[in-house]
């Protein structure tokens, strides 16, 4: 089958060199995103399912007979950013909600919506760009919550730099993984905010070297995760002013996202999923020391002082782009709509989309 494409199809793919390179240094947020960003498909999963043995053994995910089973994908290996899901399955929030869930971790070059779209998964956390993108190709999923209510893409130069704002970086090198991803829609966002074009730039392709490209002088700027970059770049040193993208253009980050034959058959199911999640967001928020001894529990790399202190900057620098909207998991027609038309503008949609058949705020009002 043909495999969707978002327009951060590339950033997800690479994510675990990215990881890699890191690892010790921070752990990364993908979005998102962060991350936000992967494969998507309509065909067939590679997705590996990441449950851990402390997932089944925890007194929610046991659970009793009449819960429900449900699986929820995630588009990354185990991370801190996916704190409330562990938190809502260790805090019994979805067995609240008469669910049992599982969690699966999808690893590089996975089709992002593959497993969704075929039935073994019930929801997927998501960005809207990628929904925009897989419904302009056909797939029928539908966002039913927003999670991260702030994207995560920010502007990032050291703090001693002549950039005061954004309009500065004309004529400058900047530094991006490349032309697609979030990174790459971020970049446009700012520029546009600005009244630039990329034309008014020196667009540099680095791949996932924003860090130490900054670092070493060979960019003037960075476009990276306002969550990861900038806490590496402290670790190492520098100290950094961000321009954040929400600070200029509404984007749809990631949530979750079901088929709309789930909305259909089972939207009772589709809202208790809802509902476990955004109390795990809530949770997070609200005790994030917690939440990080929980997410010590299902990700693996966090098997020291260091890395659970790196954990703990990403988990609090996170914690403002969960803040919820009100109601809590809904999200503005008026972003869909201006962010499917920018978009299409920028040639990042293969498609005509209706914006605002790709979600619906009845699960969480």
């Amino acid at each position: 089958m043909e495999t969707i494409e978002s327009p951060s199809s590339v950033r997800r793919a690479d994510g675990t060199s990215r990881l890699a390179l890191f690892a010790v240094a921070m752990l990364l947020l993908l979005v998102p995103i962060l991350a936000a960003c992967g494969g998507d498909g309509d065909g067939e999963s590679t997705a590996t399912s990441a449950t851990t043995a402390e997932t089944a053994a925890s007194p929610a995910a046991s659970g009793s007979d009449d819960l429900r089973d449900v699986t929820i994908g995630l588009s990354f290996v185990p991370n801190v950013q996916f704190a409330p899901f562990y938190v809502a399955i260790e805090k019994g929030f979805y067995a609240e909600h008469g669910l049992k869930v599982d969690l699966n971790h999808h690893q590089a070059g996975a089709d992002l919506f593959g497993a969704l779209v075929g039935g073994q998964e019930d929801a997927m956390m998501a960005g809207g760009d990628e929904v925009l993108a897989a419904r302009a190709k056909g797939a029928e999923l539908v966002y039913v919550a927003e999670v991260f209510t702030r994207y995560p893409i920010g502007l990032i130069v050291p703090a001693d730099s002549g950039i005061e704002s954004v309009a500065d970086i004309k004529g400058k090198k900047v530094g991006i993984p490349g032309p697609y991803g979030a990174t790459y829609i971020g970049l446009l966002a700012l520029l546009a905010g600005s009244g630039l074009t990329a034309d008014d730039v020196q667009v540099e392709s680095i791949g996932f070297t924003q860090a130490s490209a900054l670092l070493a002088g060979h960019v003037d700027a960075v476009i990276g995760y306002v969550n990861n970059e900038p806490l590496q770049l402290k670790k190492a040193g520098m100290e950094t002013r961000t321009f954040p993208v929400a600070d200029v253009r509404p984007l749809i980050s990631n949530g979750i996202v079901i088929t709309e034959a789930m909305l259909n058959d089972h939207p009772d199911v589709a809202r208790a999923i809802v509902a476990g999640t955004l109390e795990g967001v809530q949770y997070t928020i609200d005790h994030p020391d917690e939440a990080l001894e929980i997410s010590r529990e299902y990700v693996p790399t966090l098997t020291n002082a260091e890395q659970v202190a790196d954990a703990e900057a990403v988990l609090e620098a996170s914690l403002p782009l969960w803040q919820p909207t009100t109601p809590p998991g809904s999200s503005s027609a008026e972003d869909w709509q201006s962010m499917a038309e920018f978009l299409t503008e920028n040639g990042l949609l293969e498609g005509e989309v209706d914006a605002s058949t790709a979600f619906t705020n009845d699960l969480v009002e």
